[in-house]
């Protein structure tokens, strides 16, 4: 079957609202009130395209352990973990976890070192 073809079955498809109501209300009073609408403005059939369009368009915020894996020793990342510590921007439990993770497993343990313009290249920016 072709697309058109599809498309104009699809077309003729009708249906009872309140019968649809009865069955998805919910769905229904989205449909009605159009709440929960999000505009779709393209079409990607590339993954990778639209992780880098969403990524571009998001912004990244790293976290504790990207800013550990661009560290070159592990004092470097302790001085990090202690940093985001004393900032609040982690809270005391995980900074801890941090740390037993960083004497026990060593700071490859987070990950590969990340060096700089990572993000970028992983969207092929650069």
């Amino acid at each position: 079957m072709r697309i058109c073809e599809l498309k104009k079955e699809i077309d003729l498809i009708e249906y009872d609202f309140e019968e649809f109501r009865r069955k998805f209300p919910n769905l229904a009073n989205e449909i009605e009130w159009q709440s929960q609408r999000i505009p779709i403005d393209s079409v990607r059939t590339d993954g990778k395209e639209a992780e880098k369009k969403t990524y571009l368009e998001q912004g990244f915020e790293p976290s504790a352990v990207d800013f550990i894996r661009r560290c070159d020793t592990e004092q470097q990342a302790l001085e990090i973990i202690n940093f985001l510590e004393e900032r609040k921007e982690i809270e005391h439990e995980y900074a801890m976890r941090l740390r037993r993770q960083l004497i026990v497993m060593g700071l490859r343990s987070f990950g590969s070192k990340k060096r700089p313009g990572y993000y970028l290249q992983k969207v092929h920016v650069l």
